[in-house]
């Protein structure tokens, strides 16, 4: 269904079902398929029980764009179980090239608040996962350590379609790897983690001002990364 498509209601009912592997949204007696046609199994009642209130919610016109969720179940099933191996290969690239890992140079302003804001969460992330991220001052790449990249290769294996498929959402908007394995924990401060991605984004703003065009983008940021991050937990069995 693409946004520019206008699409009246042509369902009455929505509810959630038992399917092979985990549960599904029915529309009246029929199941959600994904845009591939694939059978829109997900793995939890929980995150089903949400697309089914995306569903529920629509009005006499179906709005695409209010489906956050329905979109990330659709990559993880149609683009993730597909292109896996893909995946995790454009996740590493991130990894390589992490936001947090870059600063400025020593004894500038933005250098010392990089120190102090993403600091530790590399640290945490670090200590957790088990590697070491190369710091880089100024844009000039560094690549890191074969070992980090290798371990985080098998750390990404480990996580299924759905999880990956969320990751893969919060690392694009925030350009970092190490954001996006710290929002995979249970307790982890999603609003948190997005000031973090945006912290150049605010200093500039400090510096020359801030326009409405570029607030009504960090908006749009922001909440796609609050989804991202709820279809995350959504998605968790147990």
């Amino acid at each position: 269904m693409a946004e520019s498509e206008t699409v009246k209601r042509f369902y009455k009912d929505v509810s959630v079902g038992e399917a092979d592997g985990g549960f599904h949204v029915l529309l009246d007696t029929r199941p959600v398929k994904t845009p591939r046609r694939a059978p829109q199994t997900v793995p939890t009642r929980t995150l089903a029980e949400a697309l089914a209130a995306e569903w529920a919610a629509q009005g006499e016109t179906i709005d695409p764009a209010s489906f956050r969720l329905r979109d990330h179940a659709d990559y993880a099933i149609d683009i993730v179980g597909n292109e896996r191996t893909e995946t995790i290969a454009k996740l590493l690239g991130f990894g390589e090239t992490d936001t947090l890992c870059y600063r400025a140079e020593p004894g500038e302003e933005m250098f010392r608040r990089q120190e102090a804001q993403w600091e530790p969460l590399l640290k945490a992330v670090e200590a957790r996962e088990g590697f070491r991220f190369e710091r880089v001052s100024g844009i000039i790449h560094r690549a890191q350590p074969v070992d980090t990249m290798a371990r985080l290769a098998i750390r990404l294996a480990t996580l299924d379609n759905f999880t990956l498929a969320g990751l893969f959402a919060l690392v694009s908007l925030s350009a970092s790897l190490c954001v996006g394995l710290a929002a995979l924990e249970p307790e982890a401060d999603i609003d948190e983690l997005f000031a973090l991605a945006e912290l150049e984004e605010a200093f500039q703003a400090e510096q020359w001002g801030r326009d409405a065009e570029a607030e009504a983008r960090t908006k749009k940021r922001a909440e796609d990364f609050a989804a991202a991050a709820e279809f995350l937990k959504l998605s968790r069995r147990g």
